[in-house]
């Protein structure tokens, strides 16, 4: 239900148009003068204005302009008589939406009003979208580039490809764990290229139903469905000038897979129930904490479209990969969390921090800073105490490493606590330990030793920072 203002000093004319829309399910705030109308909108900020064009005092004009200095973007419409049409024409190149002509039926007053509500509800949920990403435009581009910290190789090797790929328009898909990052490092794309001034739309394609997930992507028509009572603009066409965000893309049907193969090529699409072809122009950015490869391999996952968004990869690398950055993410949630906890608190301890760097973190960096919030909500002091840790994290630590090497060169495994994914990282790491160690640190003659290009040798050097 919507509310909605009319103004008339003519009160047959009042009247009757509060019938209608009264019978259209909305509520009515009636006004006699132009003054009296507008005392009404700047109390009730209705969502739709009907005003007379000629009346004593204050006229249609005169509300169009005043309302409008106060909210530019308000939906307002002109009762017109038959001579005044050209002043009405001028007026809505002043902004009014549109105007209606005495004598008018109730079917043609139907018509516009549904139109006019059509157009506040597109404005209004612009307007949120944009106060929306003003404000992360001031706090997440700073949490976007400052929670992704770091200064190893692998989260350098990061922020370097954010650099080289944000200003192009050329479709991203962000690869890695959950908890690393991967919607920061979508903001960081949109925040940094020419888009910047556009939208940023997320959508979490795991979260919703088929069904769905295709009105939210694509928008619908009224009366497609049940329940669907109006038009609805999807998140594609909302993020048109601007770049959306498809969050878990790997959990997307087939069905929807291909729609979705079609927009990437053509940047085109109907809404669900509608024939009208809508053209947009939309940055994709997708992410995915799953092997596309091995969905594709399965048949889960189409190979066209998993190669249209595989334009330009970039992996974000899990928290185990960089435990030198453990110390400066951990001081950064220090700073961050003062106001959430109410605690300042400086440093942590040397035995904290080993604790910090020893654990493996399977949740991340989002798991990272849950631990530093809790820690800090039971520390009393100034610097933040191992026994401030939840309990039982120093034993998960002292836990770490899968693969061991024994005081008499053998090797123990212990897979206590530790994952298959993590056992076979220890694994890898030690051996190409083993062999840069053996062939003297020339790097082509450790790759020979272990069967591998040079190039993947580079790479997993990288990844398990050896070298």
């Amino acid at each position: 239900m919507a509310s909605i203002l009319i103004i008339d000093d003519n009160e047959t004319i009042r009247e009757g148009v509060a019938t209608v829309v009264a019978r259209m399910g909305h509520k009515t705030y009636l006004a006699e003068s132009g003054q009296a109308g507008l005392k009404i909108f700047f109390s009730r900020r209705t969502d739709f204005t009907i005003t007379d064009l000629k009346m004593e005092g204050s006229d249609g004009i005169d509300v169009l302009k005043a309302i409008h200095e106060k909210e530019p973007e308000a939906v307002v419409m002109l009762i017109t008589a038959f001579g005044t049409v050209e002043t009405a024409v001028e007026a809505m190149k002043l902004g009014a939406f549109d105007f209606i002509t005495k004598p008018f039926s109730p079917d043609v007053l139907r018509a516009k009003v549904e139109r006019a509500l059509e157009m506040a509800r597109i404005k209004k949920e612009s307007r949120r979208l944009r106060e929306e990403n003003n404000l992360l435009r001031g706090e997440v581009r700073d949490a976007a580039i400052n929670s992704m910290i770091g200064s190893s190789t692998a989260i350098q090797a990061v922020f370097d490809t954010i650099r080289k790929v944000a200003p192009s328009d050329s479709t991203v898909l962000v690869s890695g764990e959950s908890g690393t990052g991967k919607e920061l490092a979508a903001r960081a794309l949109h925040d940094m290229s020419r888009r910047r001034d556009g939208p940023f739309i997320r959508v979490n394609c795991g979260a919703l139903a088929e069904t769905l997930l295709e009105s939210e992507m694509f928008g619908h028509e009224k009366g497609s469905f049940t329940g669907a009572v109006r038009r609805k603009l999807g998140r594609f066409e909302l993020a048109d000038g601007g770049s959306i965000f498809l969050d878990e893309i790997g959990e997307v049907s087939p069905a929807l897979q291909l729609k979705l193969l079609r927009i990437l090529q053509e940047r085109e699409f109907e809404r669900v129930g509608g024939e009208e072809t809508i053209t947009v122009d939309t940055r994709v950015i997708a992410a995915t904490n799953h092997d596309l490869e091995a969905l594709v391999a399965e048949g889960r996952f189409r190979e066209d479209l998993y190669y249209r968004l595989h334009i330009v990869p970039l992996r974000l690398p899990p928290l185990r990969e960089r435990p030198g950055d453990v110390a400066e993410l951990a001081a950064h949630f220090l700073q961050k969390l003062v106001g959430r906890t109410g605690k300042r608190i400086a440093d942590l301890s040397p035995r904290a921090l080993e604790i910090l760097e020893a654990y493996r973190w399977p949740g991340n960096v989002r798991e990272l800073e849950n631990v530093i919030e809790q820690a800090m909500v039971f520390a009393d002091g100034d610097v933040l105490q191992a026994e401030d840790l939840p309990a039982g994290l120093g034993e998960r630590a002292a836990g770490r490493g899968a693969l061991r090497q024994e005081s008499d060169g053998s090797l123990k495994l212990d897979i206590a606590g530790v994952s298959l994914p993590e056992i076979l990282d220890d694994v890898e790491r030690t051996l190409i330990l083993q062999a840069f160690e053996k062939a003297s640190k020339v790097k082509t003659e450790t790759a020979r030793l272990l069967g591998i290009k040079t190039s993947a040798l580079y790479y997993k050097l990288d990844k398990y920072e050896i070298g």
